[in-house]
């Protein structure tokens, strides 16, 4: 498997969660007094599917890059396994049907684990980013 062959797939199975996620939320909007679904349910939906499309960009860059495949590597995999991460978060507290924002309180995930996040995520489309121009001007 390539990082391009990475990313598409992952593409895929983003677009995925976020079907899934679809009937969830409406099932639970049917059954809720309010007619809505959890916040974070929501939110879940919502992020498959932007990530499904973010995914479907690192592709393409990844396809397109000049640097070398352990660079490439990188780039892919350092925001598409935060993608999940997030992914995962908002499914757990959508499920726990927690309402309360997961930054009032002061955590690892809501800290230092955010400075990853966006270390990570930018860094590695900055990488491919970087990379276009190089092979293609």
């Amino acid at each position: 498997m390539t990082p391009p062959d990475f990313a598409l797939l992952n593409s895929g199975l983003f677009l995925l969660s976020g079907m899934i996620t679809g009937p969830w939320r409406h099932q639970k909007m049917l059954r809720s007094p309010q007619h809505q679904a959890p916040v974070y349910g929501d939110i879940a939906h919502r992020a498959g599917l932007m990530y499904s499309f973010a995914s479907l960009v690192i592709w393409k860059l990844a396809e397109t890059n000049a640097f070398p495949v352990a660079f490439t590597w990188y780039a892919v995999v350092a925001p598409v396994t935060f993608f999940w991460m997030d992914t995962g978060t908002y499914l757990y507290l959508g499920i726990a049907d927690r309402t309360q924002n997961q930054f009032s309180r002061r955590t690892f995930r809501t800290t230092f684990g955010m400075y990853l996040l966006l270390f990570f995520e930018i860094s590695g489309v900055v990488l491919l980013l970087a990379g276009f121009p190089i092979k293609h001007l």
